[in-house]
């Protein structure tokens, strides 16, 4: 038998108890010495600084996205779709009847080039099937105090097994983006995205 210690920088011995566990303490704050600082991120999808996606794009699609940072990697892990217009049904976009192409989910990369996530968005119930079985479809009833509206949380975590969600990756051209290829430019209240997650 060899027996081996781990003593750490402090001098402490690394304890294995008598089941064979290592013993762990749980501190009350996060490491103080981590080489790599991760930061919180939040950000709209955008269009030349523009996050109201309610444009015509049946003639000339247009994207809205995240992009890569030239300083830190991004990790998109979730979204927060909102699209508000009253008297709004699953089976129609906002309240317009359900649309000719849709909105495309795309995740661009100078890795794999253009990854379609969703081929097309065609009405609010295709939001719910984006967040994979999260919850059940609802319309957030708003009679008297504005537009109805569908509020969907997609975990991109879970969607695509990863922890960390989607990664654009620093100094590339990487995006996380939705196409929009009908026009949506009346009719339609309020409808826009944000992305949360990590930059490192």
């Amino acid at each position: 038998m060899i027996t081996t210690r781990i003593v750490g920088a402090n001098g402490k011995q690394l304890k294995i108890n008598g089941e064979g566990e290592i013993a762990v303490a749980i501190h009350t704050h996060p490491p103080t010495d981590e080489v790599v600082e991760s930061l919180p991120l939040r950000a709209y999808f955008e269009n030349a600084g523009s996050n109201d996606m309610r444009v015509n794009g049946a003639t000339t699609p247009v994207e809205f996205s995240i992009d890569a940072d030239g300083e830190f990697d991004k990790y998109i892990k979730t979204l927060s779709i909102k699209l508000a217009d009253p008297s709004a049904q699953l089976d129609k976009f906002g309240n317009l009847t359900a649309l000719t192409n849709g909105v495309e989910f795309i995740w661009r990369s100078i890795r794999v080039g253009e990854q379609i996530i969703h081929d097309g968005i065609k009405d609010n119930l295709e939001f719910f099937r984006l967040s994979n079985g999260g919850y059940v479809p609802q319309i957030i009833d708003l009679s008297g105090g504005g537009a109805d509206a569908i509020i969907v949380y997609v975990d991109l975590a879970q969607l695509f097994g990863n922890p960390w969600g989607v990664r654009l990756e620093k100094g590339t051209t990487d995006k996380l983006l939705f196409r929009v290829n009908d026009n949506l430019s009346s009719g339609i209240v309020e409808f826009n995205i944000i992305g949360y997650g990590t930059k490192i």
